[in-house]
């Protein structure tokens, strides 16, 4: 279980995230009223897909002896407030001495990491006050 801190108080947006004895700054953009020192919300989102895509692959190449130099995940979010549908894009590069068949298991082995997984299914969200 994950579990996160987020605390605000009256600087638009910096928002301080703590996690165990980590902390790191989120904000909004300067367009969006924000004085952008950190990741937005949407950034932070598409961080946690692209870090779990390229540390599931890194796992399993080093698992299989994959000759996987380095992993390269850019993903785009983008949400359509009038539609109401948000939009992942996710690019993969993989740099080694990989064979077709390797490159086609580590595709698929992507789509297999915790956050993909968890984007790609229902999320029940439970909000409470204390």
């Amino acid at each position: 279980m994950a579990t996160i801190k987020a605390n605000i108080g009256k600087e638009h947006y910096q928002t301080t995230l703590t996690a165990h004895n980590h902390q790191l700054i989120a904000d909004e953009p300067v367009e969006n009223g924000g004085t952008d020192l950190g990741f937005s919300p949407s950034e932070l989102l598409a961080s946690a897909l692209g870090t779990c895509t390229s540390v599931t692959l890194r796992m399993y190449a080093d698992r299989k002896n994959f000759p996987l130099e380095s992993v390269e995940t850019i993903v785009t979010f983008e949400r359509d407030q009038a539609l109401n549908i948000s939009r992942i894009n996710r690019e993969i590069s993989l740099k080694g001495d990989l064979t077709d068949e390797q490159r086609e298991r580590l595709l698929q082995i992507a789509n297999q990491c915790f956050i993909h997984k968890t984007l790609s299914n229902p999320i029940l969200i439970n909000t409470g006050l204390q």
